[in-house]
């Protein structure tokens, strides 16, 4: 079973590759061409950078973003992470002109300045660090079992028009924010679970061995 790690120029993705063969995945693929995405039993989408940079490498009308368009609406286990959970909405306030895949309806939002955290202390942006996520429901890679703090480096977040997307919130002080979305054979998530040790390696278990 081949895991295609889809290289679109930004990221730390041999930090991905290595999570993903720790956690159990004996075919782990750096890939940068349509046909790579096409031929992996299930993708993972790492981002981390600009959204414009990132949405103009995965176009939806051009060879590459369509092939993952495809792959995704196939029914193939997807996993986002940070901009690649971001790049799966219609745009982001980063980036105005430059569109997401529109896998989902929604955008993506800066995280608010001057926020006051429970101790009455400003929050900085980016929300740097580790943070506790709720996980709503039941997923199979989001589930039950998983000890819920995820290391998190970001500015923005997604807000989608179905509330139902979201699988796991985290808090920015008094604001919830998206941590996770999933539906079906698509799960993204705002954190970096390969840097977040034991709750990232048992995610990205129950990623590989995911049968949705």
């Amino acid at each position: 079973m081949t895991i295609a790690v889809v290289d679109a120029g930004l990221g730390n993705l041999r930090s991905v590759v290595r999570a993903l063969e720790a956690a159990g995945a004996r075919d782990v693929r750096l890939v940068s061409d349509p046909q790579g995405i096409r031929d992996a039993a299930r993708v993972v989408m790492p981002g981390q950078g600009a959204f414009g940079d990132f949405a103009r490498a995965l176009r939806p009308d051009e060879p590459l973003g369509a092939a993952l368009v495809a792959t995704i609406r196939s029914g193939k286990p997807y996993l986002g992470i940070c901009l690649g959970l971001q790049v799966l909405f219609e745009s982001s306030e980063e980036s105005p002109g430059n569109p997401g895949l529109g896998i989902f309806p929604g955008r993506v939002v800066r995280l608010p300045s001057g926020t006051a955290d429970t101790d009455g202390s400003r929050l900085k942006v980016p929300h740097i660090g580790w943070s506790r996520v709720a996980l709503r429901g039941h997923h199979a890679v989001l589930g039950v079992g998983i000890d819920p703090w995820f290391y998190f480096v970001h500015s923005y977040q997604a807000r989608p028009v179905d509330d139902t997307l979201v699988a796991g919130v985290a808090a920015f002080g008094s604001l919830p924010l998206t941590a996770a979305v999933a539906r079906d054979n698509v799960v993204g998530v705002q954190f970096h679970p390969e840097k977040s040790q034991a709750a990232g390696h048992e995610l990205l278990s129950a990623f590989v061995s995911w049968s949705c």
